[in-house]
């Protein structure tokens, strides 16, 4: 028969196992109505703790978890195998996770790591924080955010990491200066309607570029047509569904930026498609200078920045909480790689 385990626990009591974990160690931050349902499900199902599986939370098992937004996507994958490289390095397996840019895949990916009582994780965060992810925080297992951070006051404005009181160490880009060099090199290429196919706004880096896109673009003098931003969300089905939705406009754009690698090659898929002549007909930028960036024809400009540093100043930092130092966090710079893709704007015949 099989034992009942801390996951089936949580089930029974309807709540997550970052929050059943909680309540079986005597966390004070637990609410009365969690504490009764764990207890009751602990109860009803026979629950006993294993007394080795207690001895080992109490030591290091050697592995740190790491959750990116999406596995498909290359600058992700960038950041899990300069994470995985680092942490070998001392001593210390990886177990990757794929968020699929889901705050329910999240959660979920969360409670397995709680349950398997990695050591550290490297999180690139969901939302703006779901109860699971703020549970998880609060179990004191030493968190790093990469790439992303979590909602503060509630726009990212007052610089704190959204956490409450749990100080949260995050390895993020310049999102805002990347944005802006875009914005300005269109300028200077006379392009007055420049598209952006924007990035969820529950996120972080969405927010920031879609407020740096907007600050840039009343600083260029641009035209502030808000039919001249699509909503996307970081994956190419929303670059593809962008870029038809601005090419599509009585007066389409001369010029587009994806948020994204994957929203960027989903908007070059559609101009292809259309025949447009990508630098001629309409300029393109995208972001995150992937390999596959230079190689096509015109190559891309890009917003770059530096996936392998992140990742491995994510690693770097776990280590130190690992070892009861404090982290720092850091803001790595972008800046903008100008290639064939972007030229002068087109007349009107």
């Amino acid at each position: 028969m099989r034992s009942v385990t801390i996951r089936d626990v949580a089930a029974r009591a309807g709540v997550s196992v970052a929050t059943a974990s909680r309540v079986l160690s005597g966390h004070p931050a637990t609410s009365p109505a969690s504490r009764a349902n764990v207890d009751a499900a602990v109860a009803e199902l026979g629950y006993r703790p294993d007394a080795r599986a207690r001895s080992l939370r109490k030591t290091r098992t050697g592995t740190i978890g790491i959750l990116v937004s999406d596995v498909r996507n290359p600058f992700f994958a960038e950041i899990a195998y300069a994470v995985e490289r680092r942490a070998l390095q001392a001593g210390m397996a990886t177990v990757v996770c794929n968020a699929d840019e889901s705050v329910d895949q999240q959660d979920r990916y969360l409670d397995l790591l709680v349950e398997q009582r990695v050591d550290a994780m490297v999180i690139a965060p969901q939302g703006d924080g779901s109860g699971t992810l703020r549970e998880v925080l609060g179990l004191g297992i030493p968190v790093v955010f990469v790439d992303r951070t979590l909602a503060d006051g509630a726009d990212g404005s007052d610089g704190s990491d959204g956490s409450g009181d749990v100080s949260v160490p995050s390895i993020t880009s310049d999102n805002r200066t990347g944005l802006r060099e875009a914005v300005e090199h269109l300028v200077a290429l006379g392009h007055r309607r420049v598209g952006l196919i924007a990035g969820p706004q529950e996120t972080s880096t969405g927010r920031e570029r879609l407020r740096a896109y907007r600050e840039a673009a009343a600083a260029g003098d641009l035209d502030p047509d808000p039919a001249l931003v699509a909503q996307g969300d970081f994956q190419h089905a929303s670059g593809v569904a962008g870029a038809r939705r601005l090419l599509d406009l009585d007066d389409p754009p001369t010029a587009i930026i994806g948020a994204d690698s994957p929203m960027t090659l989903g908007a070059l898929e559609v101009l292809r498609e259309r025949g447009v002549r990508v630098g001629e007909d309409v300029s393109l930028v995208g972001y995150d200078d992937l390999a596959a960036f230079s190689l096509v024809t015109p190559a891309l400009t890009v917003v770059a920045h530096d996936p392998a540093r992140m990742g491995a100043l994510a690693a770097d930092a776990v280590r130190d909480l690992l070892a009861g130092r404090p982290a720092s966090s850091a803001v790595l710079p972008a800046h903008l790689v100008v290639r064939g893709s972007t030229g002068p704007a087109r007349r009107p015949a």
